[in-house]
């Protein structure tokens, strides 16, 4: 009988441990994902050129429920002559945080514009997130080039 009631108390104390675990994890405070997110990107930018083109404007990106304003400046170089403004809307992929969405991105690209036209645009930074754009632009453009997109908060 002695050997029965020890192996009793054991068989508690281990599932007393199991239960204090559980509630440990249980009572834990629940840690952001790390898993890669999709945002929703709007910009306006203005842009003229002739050879070595430059442009300005502002955005928001909606990641995760919230609203983030942004600036945005760029630099291109190649065939570029004319001015024009746009108005792009799209998607922000491979931000793990906030913080990858600004940076410097590049794009190989061109477009055309008499008075209106349909413009789109692909870029990546360093820390990998990719940014797809389109829209309509306004002016009048041509343009073969490569560019530097710098994104800042404001």
């Amino acid at each position: 009988m002695p050997r029965s009631l020890k192996s009793e108390r054991m068989r508690r104390a281990i599932a007393i441990g199991f239960a204090t675990f559980a509630l440990f994890l249980l009572a834990m405070p629940a840690t952001p994902s790390f898993a890669q997110a999709s945002g929703h990107v709007q910009v306006t930018f203005v842009k003229a050129g002739l050879l070595v083109g430059g442009g300005t404007g502002s955005g928001v990106l909606n990641y995760r429920g919230r609203n983030y304003p942004f600036k945005i400046s760029g630099l291109s170089v190649g065939i570029t002559a004319g001015a024009t403004i746009g108005r792009f809307d799209g998607r922000a992929s491979g931000i793990r945080d906030v913080g990858d969405f600004v940076g410097t991105y590049s794009s190989v690209g061109g477009g055309f514009a008499l008075v209106g036209g349909v413009n789109g645009v692909h870029l990546r930074n360093e820390k990998g997130v990719t940014i797809v754009l389109q829209g309509p632009k306004a002016g009048l453009e041509l343009a073969s080039n490569i560019s530097t997109i710098t994104i800042a908060w404001k």
